[in-house]
């Protein structure tokens, strides 16, 4: 009998892997705003998973679906009410946040229906994001934040210490967060809560409601 070779990971995002490598096995998982399916097939090719996602582009959900992966179209600010409460183990929304119309509403609907809620967000409070703005005097372009002002889906620009705040006012658990720096480099809150805010150009967080 010819065995079947394990299955190979992809290569991911750096912030996507740390989040598929706190996802547990053969758990219930939706990925909002899951682009083209990269987290969603290794989850469910890694860890078994029952990996759902909602993507607002139809080229997406189209590519995500072409690859035998549950994917519908779908917007966070209005069709999360769609779903009842606890309905998967991890809601994942990666580098999406900043693009909704209503943030704090989003973040609500997600820990309503997800038990643990797994947030990436770019950091406006980055040093070289800074300094663009303090010495150019324009809305800065990076690496990761690449497009012009006018073109940008970035809507709500929010830095590391903007995001605990929002958790601090719906009171909910922050378990983990980790900052990652332009090299890739992780920065754990225990040690590093000085400097997160400065040198992390992104940032995991895992959230739980406050009586979890």
């Amino acid at each position: 009998m010819i065995e079947k070779p394990p299955a190979k990971s992809l290569a991911l995002r750096k912030d996507l892997q740390l989040i598929a490598d706190m996802i547990e096995p053969n758990c219930r998982v939706l990925d909002i705003g899951c682009g083209e399916g990269e987290l969603l097939h290794q989850l469910a090719e890694t860890k078994g998973v029952d990996a759902r996602g909602i993507e607002l582009s139809q080229a997406g959900v189209n590519l995500c679906v072409s690859q035998g992966l549950s994917v519908v179209q779908g917007d966070a600010d209005s069709d999360l009410i769609n779903y009842p409460d606890n309905s998967f183990d991890v809601v994942i929304l990666s580098q999406t946040i900043q693009a909704t119309q209503k943030p704090r509403a989003v973040l609500e609907q997600l820990l309503r229906i997800g038990d643990k809620v797994i947030i990436s967000i770019p950091n406006f409070g980055y040093w070289r994001v800074r300094l663009q703005l303090l010495f150019n005097g324009t809305m800065p372009v990076t690496r990761n934040l690449q497009e012009s002002w006018y073109d940008t889906p970035n809507i709500h620009f929010c830095t590391i210490r903007d995001f605990e705040h929002l958790c601090d006012a719906l009171k909910v658990n922050i378990k983990k967060e980790i900052a990652i720096d332009s090299r890739g480099h992780t920065m754990a809150v225990s040690s590093w809560r000085p400097l997160m805010n400065l040198f992390g150009e992104k940032a995991v967080f895992v959230l739980t409601k406050k009586n979890t």
